[in-house]
């Protein structure tokens, strides 16, 4: 690929990114720092790739307990009855997954390996109840992302991808905070045109998301030429690629790469071909999706005011958790579209009735405070001594002088007055014991 071809392309992605993405076909100038990130394995592992990889973070049974609790999950997906669903995965040779991997209809190589071997193990043993309940989500999910996808005619098996990032769930934040079913960092989904504000996350929407990762994967295809690498590129940055690719003597190939990557990108490839696996052969492990009762059409109407999901919900009678479930960038309950027109998605049988009720909406008093266009001050003056001033007052109204007389002493002034030589000199500061005819002594 030319430079003037490559540096064209860097200036489509993030400027956090692509300050470190190099021409690899100029690899001796690349710096090769961070070595410390890197775990390489041995030359004695080459070819043994069952140690030294992580699971993706959505591959975690936590993650995908946060699939199975949402409303959506909980609501619209639902056992089927007809389908046997087995306890245990059947046992499958290597000759058949090979076949298997073989027959899919994937532009993108679903190679075989011990590595992913484990990460179908993952899927169809440990996880063969969250496959199910993913399944039954992908009715809904499914068709946006291939629409997305189709419309910048790349791979419809990346469809898969957010199955390894979020595990099909739209609120999803990893540990780094990239958020949502693709997972975008803030910095990569603003400069994808991912709006984030206190109101709306837009990496949560399915749709608007779905079209940013698409615009990405697109450009990391046009710097390295092999999807496998762009997979890894999603996950790592693509400037940890190209330090791999320097690490290994300029080899751009993935499996030829793999020891010098970061510990979750030597899986991440693996687990999204045994995601496609996983899609695509389920019901020779004996894997019933779930029945889905999603709301599958759908349609968006554009409010033009500041409205609340509860004001939505009172007036048109509707679930707010299923508001809640198709509008998942609304990040607080309320659609700000005073600041600018925004869309509210809803079941397409419900759009009519809430253009009839619009204006009812609009004036239903919600439940939560919106911030107040106006507010008046009070500037009446209010009294409100402190503490302080009130007790300083007080004092200064029992303060007692007396006047000092030829002869007198401060013990015969203490005396005469009930105090002490102590008190008397503490009111006064005096340091000594030495007092003048006529001078004013404070003795209380």
């Amino acid at each position: 690929m030319k430079k003037k071809t490559i540096l064209a392309l860097l200036a489509l992605l993030p400027m956090a990114l692509s300050a470190q993405i190099v021409d690899t076909d100029d690899l001796d100038d690349y710096d090769d720092e961070d070595e410390a990130e890197v775990e390489v394995l041995d030359d004695a592992d080459d070819g043994d790739f069952s140690q030294g990889f992580d699971f993706p973070e959505a591959l975690a049974d936590a993650n995908i307990d946060s699939l199975m609790s949402q409303y959506m999950s909980k609501t619209y997906l639902q056992t089927d009855e007809g389908c046997q669903q087995l306890s245990e995965n059947p046992q499958v040779n290597r000759e058949v997954y090979i076949d298997r991997l073989r027959r899919m209809p994937t532009v993108m190589e679903m190679a075989y390996n011990d590595v992913v071997r484990s990460c179908i193990d993952r899927y169809m043993v440990r996880l063969r109840r969250q496959v199910s309940y993913m399944l039954g989500a992908a009715n809904f999910y499914m068709p946006i992302f291939e629409q997305a996808l189709d419309t910048y005619q790349l791979p419809l098996e990346l469809k898969y991808l957010p199955i390894i990032e979020s595990a099909l769930n739209p609120t999803a934040v990893s540990r780094a905070g990239a958020t949502g079913l693709w997972q975008f960092m803030l910095a990569t989904g603003k400069a994808y045109g991912l709006e984030v504000t206190s109101y709306s996350d837009d990496r949560r929407d399915p749709v608007k998301s779905s079209i940013a990762a698409a615009r990405y994967l697109r450009d990391l295809y046009n710097i390295f030429g092999d999807w496998n690498l762009v997979i890894a590129a999603y996950n790592c940055g693509p400037e940890n690629i190209n330090k791999a690719i320097r690490r290994s003597g300029g080899k751009r190939d993935y499996w030829a790469i793999y020891p010098y990557l970061p510990k979750e990108t030597r899986g991440y490839v693996p687990a999204f071909i045994a995601a496609n696996y996983a899609m695509t052969y389920y019901c020779e492990h004996g894997i019933c999706p779930m029945q889905s009762k999603l709301p599958v059409k759908t349609d968006t109407v554009m409010v033009d005011r500041n409205i609340t999901f509860d004001q939505v919900a009172r007036v048109c009678d509707l679930d707010i958790d299923m508001l809640r479930s198709l509008n998942p960038a609304y990040r607080r309950d309320v659609v700000p579209g005073l600041s600018a027109p925004s869309p509210l998605r809803l079941p397409t049988t419900e759009v009519g009735r809430f253009i009839d009720m619009q204006d009812s909406i609009y004036h239903h008093a919600a439940t939560m405070q919106l911030k107040r266009d106006e507010v008046a001050i009070d500037e009446r003056p209010v009294a409100q001594p402190t503490q302080k001033r009130t007790t300083q007052k007080r004092t200064a109204q029992r303060a007692v002088t007396v006047k000092v007389k030829r002869g007198d002493s401060l013990s015969a002034i203490a005396r005469r007055n009930g105090t002490t030589v102590a008190r008397i000199k503490k009111l006064n500061g005096l340091r000594g014991n030495n007092i003048r005819v006529g001078q004013s002594i404070r003795v209380k």
